[in-house]
């Protein structure tokens, strides 16, 4: 069972700046897909960002060209660089591992994220 531990939320004014980490208990290097999900008080979990191996990466259309996420198979950690934060980014922020394509999902315990003034 694999864990996975955030960390790097915080109060960040609007406008600001946050990067999230994610460290996984085993190597990553050949795992499928990673992924930040969030999920906002009353709102569903949605998917922020994700790279699968190989290094493509996708991005929710709400945080284009704001938020990047990358990976150190190094340091078994993905990164979600959170840049021009709004307040709509208030939220719990997950981390998400899938081994295999079609596999069970791991999750994190979550950070909180909040952007206010």
């Amino acid at each position: 069972q694999v864990q996975l531990v955030e960390s790097g939320g915080g109060l960040v004014q609007p406008g600001g700046s946050l990067r999230l980490s994610c460290a996984a208990s085993r190597s990553i290097s050949n795992i499928y897909a990673m992924a930040w999900y969030r999920q906002a008080p009353g709102k569903e979990r949605e998917v922020v960002a994700q790279i699968i191996s190989g290094g493509n990466t996708m991005v929710a259309d709400s945080v284009k060209g704001r938020f990047t996420i990358s990976r150190d198979n190094a340091k078994n950690t993905v990164y979600l660089q959170m840049n021009s934060l709004k307040p709509e980014d208030t939220a719990v922020y997950y981390c998400n591992l899938r081994a295999v394509p079609g596999g069970s999902s791991h999750w994190g315990q979550g950070t909180q994220v909040t952007v206010a003034s």
